[in-house]
């Protein structure tokens, strides 16, 4: 009975396998609880689901979706705090988390922070102001927005509820075969990463095509395209890149899981599978992906350089036209993330050079930004301040983006940490800082009030001061070949010069079966 009901559901199910991950779902559970208990003493169950679970009010499914995005972040950043601290304490000895933990806590912390803090991040703010922006009374799907927030949710709820039911995925966010075919991975933890991402994309092609059409067709009267703010214009093309970018992963997805549950072999080692099916699919979803997360970023810049330049943007055409051409060029260049992959010199040079070409739009952005500042009578708010770190942090991103381009350069430092300061430094000024200059910029718009201005610059001082900490060395240690995977294993190794045997420290997620 018990297993007609539970299905192979057991005590081995639950997080006892370490003390940190006991300690994880004890907080996901009472923090639930604590939730459920606050929300009946202030009997605001008939308010909260009336109000906001069932609206379809784009403002309030706006702040839904930047609630998740908090929440979710919470989580992936404590997250990377206990990855550092066990690498910084596991020196000779074991550290403090098993193996497998530290696999999923790799893999968890890179899916929770693209799927499910940057993607509701953007599109929460996206609903908010969008439709106030063009003049329309809502998006064209106001339905269709409440679903693609309740499919997004639902992918969140799914990676919460991993902490405390069965284990996560140990194939790091991007889910390469042949590791996560069931051969390899036999336990759920695939199965929760598989549906959480099927979940989100599903989601987030609906509200690219939510987006793009509000775009086309909700326009007030009088606002052609060529008059519509920078931030409309990057809705615009992140809504037709979600809408082309998303179904390849949504697919991937859904092939990997019929080579599990269905016995197919699309990507296995053996019976006609090609693994690299898999990574050319993840990847066209991959790099566009990247430009979903910084094109709304540049569009808040626009805005909020221009508010408090107090000027009119300069070069908005030639913005206008870089965005676009960001937006065509990311389809084009997804092959750089497997140049050492073994294919042939000229197809490594095509895409190198089209990676390198990105780089001249993005640095008339630049241009333009800062041209809109001369003369201008500047105002050092807090937007203005994540505006000012973004534009000298993202260059030094940029300029390394340009030298991984070089595929002699890329087979040098691609696993190394040198990749892993990069992409984090697109990210972290690239999306959060552009996000959070947004969400000080728009506040007073949602709520009626006014963030704290000196708790903001300390907020700032924190996010600038520890990104640069954490990230800037890895440059120095990355060029120098400090990996960014090593073999995770209790099996003693022979060091091939002394011939004597230690135990490899857990740093990383498994590397691939050679």
């Amino acid at each position: 009975m018990r297993h007609f009901l539970l299905g192979s559901l057991g005590y081995d199910a639950l997080p006892f396998y370490s003390t940190i991950a006991t300690l994880a779902a004890s907080v996901v559970v009472l923090g639930a609880l604590a939730v459920l208990v606050f929300v009946t003493w202030l009997k605001g169950w008939g308010t909260l689901w009336s109000g906001w679970l069932t609206s379809v009010d784009h403002k309030k499914i706006g702040i839904m979706y930047v609630v998740v995005s908090f929440v979710m972040m919470a989580r992936a950043v404590a997250e990377a705090a206990v990855m550092r601290s066990q690498q910084a304490v596991a020196y000779n000895n074991p550290g403090f988390i098993p193996p497998e933990h530290f696999a999923q806590l790799f893999t968890t912390h890179g899916t929770i922070m693209i799927f499910f803090m940057a993607m509701p991040f953007l599109i929460g703010i996206y609903n908010f102001v969008l439709p106030l922006q063009i003049g329309a009374r809502d998006v064209s799907f106001p339905v269709m927005n409440s679903i693609s927030l309740g499919l997004t949710t639902a992918g969140a709820v799914l990676l919460m509820i991993s902490l405390c039911i069965g284990k996560f995925s140990t194939g790091g966010w991007t889910g390469y075969p042949p590791y996560t075919e069931l051969s390899f991975s036999p336990g759920v933890g695939v199965d929760y990463w598989i549906w959480a991402l099927t979940l989100s994309s599903v989601g987030n092609t609906m509200t690219g095509i939510n987006f793009a059409v509000t775009v086309y067709k909700k326009r007030a009267p009088g606002m052609t395209l060529f008059r519509m703010p920078l931030f409309a214009w990057t809705a615009l093309c992140i809504s037709i890149l979600m809408i082309f970018a998303m179904p390849p992963l949504t697919v991937a997805t859904l092939m990997l899981a019929m080579d599990r549950y269905l016995d197919m072999h699309f990507f296995t080692n053996d019976l006609g599978g090609n693994m690299m099916n898999y990574i050319n699919m993840f990847w066209l979803f991959g790099h566009p992906e990247v430009y979903i997360l910084i094109l709304p970023a540049f569009g808040v810049y626009s805005e909020t350089i221009a508010t408090f330049s107090n000027k009119r943007l300069y070069g908005y055409t030639s913005l206008v036209w870089a965005t676009v051409s960001i937006a065509v060029l990311s389809f084009t260049v997804w092959l750089h993330h497997f140049f050492t992959m073994g294919q042939d010199g000229n197809v490594n040079a095509v895409f190198g050079i089209a990676t390198m070409l990105i780089a001249i739009p993005t640095g008339v952005k630049i241009y333009d930004w800062l041209l809109t500042m001369v003369r201008g009578r500047i105002r050092i708010s807090v937007p203005m301040l994540y505006a000012c770190a973004f534009m000298m942090l993202f260059v030094v991103g940029g300029a390394t983006g340009v030298m991984l381009a070089n595929p002699g350069f890329d087979y040098q430092v691609h696993n190394t940490l040198f990749l892993v300061a990069h992409f984090h430094n697109m990210l972290i000024p690239g999306l959060l800082f552009g996000m959070l200059s947004a969400y000080h910029y728009w506040f007073p718009k949602a709520f009626g009030f006014r963030l704290h201005e000196g708790w903001g610059r300390v907020v700032f001082g924190c996010w600038v001061g520890g990104f640069i900490l954490a990230f800037m060395p890895l440059y120095i240690v990355g060029a120098l070949g400090m990996p960014r995977r090593s073999r995770n294993s209790s099996r003693p190794s022979t060091n091939p010069i002394s011939g004597s045997h230690s135990v490899a420290p857990c740093w990383c997620w498994p590397l691939l079966p050679a």
